[in-house]
């Protein structure tokens, strides 16, 4: 079945980096009105706490604020709410997944105590399930591809996990391969996230339900998501439809890796896995989304067509789009969340007045540091930065000649 696709242009990338270049502070007046506003719509007045104490790091997990998108970046007449899953305790989405396989296993008796737990991830995934194993006492081992973040790697055997890694040419079915020969030689408990019911289950029972009472009364016109295990889309997007039948489902993949959209489907192996990688997969930059096959979590959400519009994201666009949330709005996220909100703006120009949308912010810029997210940003000063530190005389670093 087709779906109607937004005809994506670098020209939209270029003009939210041209915004960014040119945006200019508000004068004072405005900037007090905005704060006046805004003051009265905190759920807590500040200094009344959290509530009560937690048991530990897992009941953290879920309950992320949306926040608001300013005309900055947000089309006039249209609202734009972002998901911040970078909220959770481990900064992304995935700390819901790796919480929802765990509980789930040790509730069937699939994980015994002191079982070593391993994944394969790109990284997100891999950090969540490190963080668990952690706190529930299992050893971890997680496979990761290649070309992933470094800050990952070490985030994961922070967290106390061996991490595993693969060559690049396997791409995601290699490391998925690799964590299925290490799970039946050892023995282990191997997660099955692009498999598991558990994963788009959670969704169901979380991220939705949170969007939708978070609106209370406001209606959802729009929900944009992207992909990667499709936990997300499936539970959190089966929730929305059975609640909110009238909102519009906006999924988005990269347009270098165009797999939904080429219509061919991923033959699987008799466990739900991939056999193979996808014909139509190519390497993209937006870590996290689109591995080189369609998960069975996914696959799921998309029989039941809970998607109303497809989404190509063009190169250059998530990483504009990430790094003018930061600069505009003080959000830091990820590539990911760069490109589901590009998939926003661009859907709300086309929607009508009045419309609200909601995007899924995946997870935290800070897990970008040596991605092409940072690329342009400079770690010493540059000329603008070093006239303004001789300005006055004293404690001035200057650069040393080469």
């Amino acid at each position: 079945m087709k779906f109607p696709s937004l005809n994506i242009a670098l020209l939209g990338a270029a003009s939210i980096a041209s915004s960014v270049s040119a945006f200019v502070a508000p004068p004072s007046s405005a900037v007090t009105a905005i704060q006046s506003k805004n003051a009265a719509l905190f759920v807590k007045a500040r200094g009344e706490g959290y509530g009560a104490p937690l048991d530990n790091i897992s009941e953290a997990v879920g309950n992320t604020p949306m926040v608001k998108i300013s005309d900055r970046l947000c089309p006039p007449g249209r609202t734009i709410y972002a998901k911040c899953e970078y909220f959770n305790p481990l900064s992304s989405v995935k700390d819901r997944l790796a919480l929802a396989i765990i509980e789930a296993a040790e509730k069937d008796g699939s994980l015994k105590p002191g079982q070593t737990v391993i994944e394969a991830t790109s990284g997100n995934t891999g950090i969540a399930v490190a963080m668990m194993c952690a706190q529930r006492g299992y050893p971890c081992v997680i496979t990761m591809a290649e070309p992933f973040s470094v800050e990952r790697r070490k985030l994961m055997r922070m967290l106390g996990a061996k991490v595993i890694v693969t060559p690049k040419a396997g791409k995601g079915t290699g490391m998925v391969k690799k964590a299925a020969e290490l799970a039946e030689k050892h023995g282990w408990f191997l997660c099955h996230q692009f498999e598991t019911e558990a994963n788009w289950k959670f969704h169901y029972d979380t991220t939705g339900p949170e969007i939708c009472n978070d609106l209370k009364d406001l209606k959802l016109d729009y929900w944009v998501t992207g992909y990667g295990t499709g936990g997300t889309f499936h539970g959190a997007g089966k929730y929305i439809k059975d609640n909110s039948p009238g909102t519009k489902i906006v999924l988005a993949e990269p347009g270098a890796a165009n797999l939904i959209g080429s219509g061919i489907k991923t033959e699987r192996n008799a466990d739900g896995s991939p056999k193979d990688s996808h014909p139509a997969f190519a390497a993209h930059p937006i870590q996290g989304w689109t591995p080189d096959f369609i998960p069975l979590v996914l696959e799921g959400g998309l029989e039941q067509s809970l998607q109303d519009e497809m989404v190509e994201i063009p190169d250059g666009a998530a990483v504009a789009t990430s790094q003018a949330l930061a600069k505009n709005e003080g959000i830091l996220t990820g590539i990911s969340g760069g490109a589901t909100m590009w998939a926003a703006i661009e859907t709300a120009k086309k929607a009508p007045e009045g419309s609200v949308l909601v995007a899924m912010l995946p997870d935290t810029g800070e897990r970008y540091l040596s991605t092409p997210l940072f690329a342009s940003i400079n770690a010493d000063m540059n000329e603008e930065e070093l006239e303004i530190a001789r300005s006055t005389p004293s404690f001035i670093l200057e650069p040393v000649e080469a």
